[in-house]
């Protein structure tokens, strides 16, 4: 058992497998743990299964002609893979998708308010809580009237994940939040995911390729390749491991710097075995 696991937890999927078109496996016995007001990153390279994960959890395989055939995703201690993406929605677990996907039509704050459309509150407690988001994204609130369409990439991704917080979320299922985005934008945004992290306690599933971000922002990590978990644990112990160094931030020692030397460290990668 990691060390993750023996913490309360909000999410658990359990050695799950899916399967896309009935023939092509994609995860492969995935297992992991996010506890209860934790950030926790999904890492690894394009096509290692991270958003697959994603959207096996937020329940939008199906869309896309995918299953899971093995194992169990729960969350707050009750199975919900078999759920809609709208029950989990009201469940308090919702997906921030991939490629900011507003709707470019709408205003930004049209948009926010499509986020709320599962509540059955008053109208102003939806406007109490539209207030909150404009509170942690300030850029919202003067581009408030503009459609989505002509904000930048940045205000996108914040119009994004605010939209996620209308629902009033238990937990964030967050997609690759530095796609396409400034250095100086991408730091924005984890902050603010700290931020929610901290004060409105909103727990953090977070597939990311910019490793190095994610885990300065992370409390644990798991490793994807080829749709297995090859590794996990204390993201700031990631950081400082040397494999981790090696394959995903960039970073090698003195004796790693020949080809001759990379090829044989590839050749003992552990967990290609």
């Amino acid at each position: 058992m990691d060390a993750i696991s023996q913490t309360e937890t909000v999410l658990k999927i359990n050695n799950i497998e899916v399967i896309y078109d009935h023939v092509i496996l994609v995860l492969k016995g995935v297992s992991l743990h996010v506890p209860e007001g934790g950030i926790v990153a999904l890492l690894g390279a394009n096509g290692a299964g991270k958003t697959t994960t994603l959207k096996a959890v937020s329940n939008l395989l199906k869309a896309e002609r995918g299953d899971v055939t093995k194992g169990s995703i729960e969350f707050k201690n009750e199975r919900v893979d078999q759920l809609t993406a709208n029950e989990l929605v009201k469940r308090g677990c919702i997906q921030v998708m991939e490629g900011r996907h507003c709707f470019e039509h709408l205003t930004v704050e049209e948009n926010l308010l499509t986020g709320a459309f599962t509540r059955k509150e008053s109208n102003a407690e939806i406007a109490a809580d539209l207030e909150v988001v404009y509170n942690y994204f300030p850029r919202l609130r003067e581009r408030r009237s503009s459609l989505a369409g002509y904000t930048s990439g940045g205000e996108q991704q914040m119009c994004a994940i605010g939209r996620a917080l209308m629902s009033k979320p238990i937990m964030i299922l967050l997609d690759e939040p530095s796609m396409g985005l400034a250095p100086q934008l991408v730091e924005e945004i984890f902050e603010i995911v700290r931020k929610l992290n901290e004060e409105a306690g909103v727990s953090f599933l977070l597939a990311e390729q910019n490793t190095n971000m994610a885990l300065k922002y992370a409390n644990y990590g798991y490793i994807l390749e080829n749709g297995r978990v090859v590794m996990d644990g204390i993201a700031s112990e990631l950081r400082e491991n040397e494999d981790v160094k090696e394959f995903y931030l960039g970073i090698a020692g003195d004796d790693r710097r020949s080809f001759r030397n990379v090829k044989a460290y590839k050749r003992r990668k552990r967990w290609l075995a």
